[in-house]
């Protein structure tokens, strides 16, 4: 008998097949008691383990690529990450096994992070995917992961790792369905990267049994368990409809009655430049210059070597718009030689401009950087700041731009209420605003982005945040400025059209969902798309919103 069960829809498309679990183990070593003199021979085996885990997570982002590449050795960064060692250590050092005394320092990190809502670089997903693979490392047994098949199925797990999705072969992988997550965790970062159906958030996904058959709608989030002979029909033909509406699309972005709506992509470095370019991007709305930074947390990357990457993809958009995010660092992103060691909240201490304006060198080096590799290049680049608070902030950004001889755009991120309430004073300093819609949403509702049991506050249809982007356009629109979104909301095709009916000027995600967004937006006029802006704002909830969007749009 069919049944639907409903979680966060993360990535486009309909995967129909048999549910196969991801393969499970108990990693939990035994608490036996070492004599002292072993102490040293057991911390030299965690040492071992710690960095074979690492280098194979940093040879999987190597096979990986793109996004993937940057996601994995930031993972690798947190297996080697210093003060989890000193724990690891101190716990061998007063009786544990190398294997007991990784298992309780992750432990204790974790419920630290369970505890006080905290950030880790890794995310919990991926702190505990660290954690297991030391520990199978050293009790010498496999490594849980995706199940061995020779036919397409449909992945079912409580959570994937990272390393898990990175490598999935959308070939065997239809698609697939986790308990926790959420719309902006890596798993759903990367299940858009490679274009693979998911949804999250769905709790019982565990409880499937093994050989169901199931229908997954990563547009909408639903999962049909058993579908009918006509539901899968239905599905099918939906999605056949949706695939020939991207191939006849082309060209920029557009409302079908003409008003412009440039569709940008979000990048991490070169390496994601080829799939931007092949969806047809009109730039890039979001290039995360963080990743240059992550390949060694004890020091900046040289001013050459930051010429060098940011050169490349700017000669990749010839007369096109590329916009900088300099390094935003901090919280879910430490770096040893620039944030705090110790913050009892880092999501709300010194990160993202904070963290340049308190080490001027780096910020001014990054700047010069961006300087040398624009010159004599016909791209629009503008540069802009992540995490302004306030006008004082958008003063000393912009203030730095000009002190290193930057010739662009100088422009502040939106992702703190306050800069969205004081926006227009904010653009008395800078040109243009872009909406970081994933923090904004977590700083307006007190709802840490990577904490499943949330998620329903990480919606981006949440009527508050469309209130919060509304005030922002409106803002810029004043000012006679920009105002783009480049957060995770512009990749949901229903939603673009909401956000252009609220007056954004331009949308920026990852570049597989380019397509799909382009073709939504050609099919309404931009009255159409206010009309549906100010339904989804007269209701409560983010399904409210939701659904009153889709009746407008749909002529209900």
């Amino acid at each position: 008998m069919e049944t639907t069960l409903r979680g966060v829809g993360v990535s486009h498309g309909v995967a129909i097949g048999e549910v196969r679990h991801m393969g499970t183990a108990v990693l939990e070593p035994p608490a036996k008691q070492i004599p002292t003199d072993e102490a040293e021979r057991e911390q030299g085996r965690a040492r071992q383990a710690v960095e074979a885990v690492a280098a194979d997570l940093i040879a999987r982002g190597n096979l990986a690529g793109g996004e993937a590449q940057h996601v994995l050795e930031a993972q690798a960064m947190m297996a080697q990450d210093p003060e989890l060692m000193a724990d690891v250590d101190r716990r061998i050092a007063v009786g544990s096994t190398a294997e007991r005394g990784v298992y309780d320092a992750f432990a204790a990190y974790r419920a630290l992070l369970a505890n006080a809502g905290e950030y880790l670089a890794g995310r919990v997903a991926d702190l505990d995917d660290v954690r297991n693979r030391i520990v199978a490392r050293l009790l010498g047994v496999p490594m849980p992961g995706v199940p061995d098949s020779d036919e397409p199925y449909v992945l079912i797990a409580r959570d994937l790792a990272p390393a898990d999705t990175a490598l999935l072969d959308p070939a065997l992988v239809l698609g697939f369905v986790t308990e926790e997550g959420g719309p902006t965790s890596h798993s759903a970062i990367l299940a858009r990267a490679l274009g693979v159906p998911a949804v999250v958030a769905l709790p019982g996904a565990g409880e499937l049994a093994e050989g169901t058959v199931v229908a997954v709608d990563g547009s909408t989030g639903e999962v049909f368990v058993e579908p009918t002979a006509d539901k899968r029909a239905e599905l099918e033909a939906a999605a056949a409809a949706r695939r020939a509406a991207l191939s006849a699309s082309t060209g920029p972005g557009a409302t079908s009655d003409g008003h412009k709506v440039p569709l940008l992509a979000n990048i991490g470095g070169p390496a994601d430049v080829p799939a931007a370019v092949e969806a047809g991007a009109e730039g890039v709305g979001l290039f995360r210059t963080e990743f240059l930074f992550l390949d060694d947390s004890k020091r900046a990357p040289s001013e050459e070597k930051q010429v060098e990457a940011y050169r490349k993809v700017l000669e990749a958009f010839p007369e096109g718009r590329v916009v900088v995010r300099v390094l935003d660092a901090g919280a879910d992103k430490p770096l040893e030689f620039l944030t705090p060691a110790e913050e009892p909240n880092p999501a709300l201490g010194v990160r993202g401009l904070r963290s340049l304006l308190d080490h001027p060198d780096v910020l001014r080096t990054q700047l010069t950087a961006l300087a040398k590799a624009v010159a004599g290049l016909p791209v629009y680049l503008e540069v802009m700041a992540p995490m302004v608070a306030d006008r004082t902030d958008a003063k000393a950004f912009a203030d730095a731009c000009r002190e290193a001889g930057l010739q662009a755009k100088f422009g502040a991120m939106v992702e703190i209420p306050s800069a969205a309430l004081r926006a227009r004073s904010i653009l008395q300093e800078v040109e243009f605003l872009s909406l970081g819609t994933n923090d904004l949403a977590q700083y307006t509702f007190a709802a840490d982005r990577q904490v499943g049991a949330v998620s329903r506050l990480q919606d981006p249809w949440q009527p508050a945040l469309l209130d919060l982007v509304a005030a922002s356009a409106e803002a810029a629109r004043a000012e006679g400025k920009s105002c783009g979104v480049c957060g995770e909301a512009a990749a949901d095709p229903l939603l673009a059209c909401v956000l252009t009916g609220l007056g954004v000027t331009s949308l920026s995600m990852g570049a597989k969902a380019i397509p799909y967004v382009r073709a939504t937006l050609a099919k309404y006029t931009l009255a159409q798309c206010e009309r549906a802006a100010a339904a989804a704002r007269a209701t409560d909830t983010a399904d409210e919103a939701r659904a009153a969007a889709q009746a407008v749009l749909s002529g209900e």
